[in-house]
């Protein structure tokens, strides 16, 4: 089978064709209680496992792409985006947050400047595998 490479993201159904530098992620578990007793021993009661991401982006030459790409992730009214992001055999559809946002002038012009290292996190609504 050949798989096709894709670079970019899709946010809310709209494709960034974006140069992707990096997407972490993290399996995090939360916990409805965790209590260790005299004897040492620990009892956890989970609420499920919750998969977080912090995407970091290479300098987009484009400032209305730039420009449009920065909106959207820093939409204060819709606080909850969908994301495709690849699993390993899948793509895996991720539904939360974004925090954390945050890049760094690289060339200052004129008319504008021109940004680097763009990247945030990514905080999932609810637990994608549950006790």
């Amino acid at each position: 089978m050949v798989h096709k490479y894709t670079q970019g993201l899709i946010i809310d159904g709209i494709t960034y064709n974006i140069p992707m530098v990096s997407i972490q992620r993290t399996l995090d578990f939360l916990e409805k209680y965790a209590e260790r007793t005299e004897d040492g021993d620990i009892h956890i009661e989970s609420i499920g496992i919750y998969k977080n991401y912090t995407i970091s982006i290479g300098t987009i030459d484009d400032p209305v792409l730039y420009d449009k790409l920065m909106d959207h992730i820093t939409d204060c009214e819709n606080r909850f985006h969908h994301v495709s992001l690849p699993d390993a055999s899948k793509q895996f559809d991720f539904y939360g947050y974004f925090s954390s946002i945050k890049d760094e002038v690289e060339k200052v012009f004129d008319n504008g400047a021109k940004y680097k290292g763009l990247s945030w996190k990514m905080t999932s609504k609810k637990p994608f595998k549950t006790p």
